[in-house]
């Protein structure tokens, strides 16, 4: 079977990303990368490729069948509408786009074209959230009762040095707190309402550098998150999950989800219940046991990759799709409204 044509928009840092499982992948074949930074045209010739200054070059000379957008996020409607008019189909960094507005155009698009639209919420490829949606789906926890989410460590001077990141729009909660959300998302489904305080008290930004969050679900369930870049703390997903090598790996839990049968812990993948030898446990007099899934490692760029060449071809269902990240994103903006208005935010069914 021949591989799937792809090409990268976008060289930085999670440009890079995609352009290193590409080449890894047996499933797809790089032809070609736009950045018109001399950076990116090194990388090019360094793997082989031709390199455009845009992302219109690209598509008018190389024709790929799917490209990957890892460009700032208040371009992602426009270049991926562009490459969904032009026959590719787009696996889009996350967030899916910068405003509700761009998302439901991108949205629009896919549904016109017929085209997918893959949206890069990378954790979902995990294979512990694989094991976690099963164990959730399967019913071992019952109904969901409610969901505990901590996002906090500490971010360095330097990293502030970019503008961008001191402003709205560049702090925890639309950078990190999406990931969270996003995942919440996928164990328990649509959010129904939220409610936040956020704060700026430590490094006096325009942006919040700390944030409190309350979610109602549609199924009833509660669930809270703090999220903070400014604390000496390593509950968070990334140092948690040892999804990236940059970060040092810490052996502890981030993420936990309660039910009326069972909780749920992650990254561990620990699942606390009553033994079902013991008979009808009465409660917390009661003795809980714990059983810990062990799952293979394994990179989620890299999974996701493949995936997206599945989807492409029509062999599989997209893990996160247009509509999905929409509502992704739709969440989270609802955080910062939130938190800017002190009122709860209900969110469309």
């Amino acid at each position: 079977m021949s591989k799937l044509r792809i090409a990268v928009i976008g060289a930085g840092l999670i440009g890079r990303t995609h352009i290193d499982c590409a080449l890894q992948s047996p499933d797809v074949e790089l032809v070609g990368i736009a950045d018109p930074t001399p950076a990116a045209a090194e990388l090019a010739a360094a793997a082989g490729v031709p390199c455009f200054p845009d992302y219109q070059s690209l598509l008018a000379q190389v024709k790929p069948r799917a490209v990957v957008v890892a460009t700032p996020n208040v371009t992602h409607a426009q270049i991926t509408i562009d490459c969904l008019e032009q026959g590719a189909a787009v696996l889009v960094e996350k967030p899916i786009a910068d405003t509700l507005e761009d998302g439901r155009r991108i949205c629009e698009a896919s549904r016109a074209t017929g085209l997918p639209v893959l949206v890069g919420h990378q954790r979902r490829h995990n294979p512990i959230m694989r094991k976690a949606k099963a164990i959730v789906g399967a019913g071992t926890l019952g109904r969901p009762v409610s969901a505990t989410v901590l996002c906090t460590w500490l971010k360095p001077r330097d990293y502030f040095d970019v503008a961008w990141r001191r402003q709205q729009g560049g702090g925890p909660i639309l950078i990190n707190l999406i990931h969270d959300i996003d995942l919440m998302r996928h164990l328990y489904g649509e959010i129904e309402g939220v409610q936040a305080l956020a704060s700026n008290a430590v490094r006096g930004f325009d942006v919040e550098d700390t944030a409190a969050v309350l979610l109602r679900f549609c199924n009833g369930a509660l669930g809270t998150v703090t999220v903070s870049d400014t604390t000496a703390a390593p509950w968070n997903w990334d140092l948690s999950a040892g999804e990236a090598e940059r970060f040092p790996r810490q052996d502890i839990n981030a993420h936990f989800y309660s039910g009326t049968e069972g909780s749920l812990t992650l990254p561990r993948l620990e699942v606390w219940r009553y033994r079902q030898d013991q008979g009808a446990a009465e409660g917390w007099h009661d003795p809980l046991t714990m059983e810990r899934t062990a799952v293979h490692t394994a990179s989620p760029y890299s999974e996701q990759m493949r995936h997206f060449a599945a989807l492409v071809e029509g062999r599989e269902e997209p893990v996160c799709s247009a509509l999905d990240g929409l509502r992704t994103l739709e969440a989270t903006l609802a955080v910062t409204q939130a938190a800017a208005t002190g009122s709860q935010v209900l969110l469309p069914r």
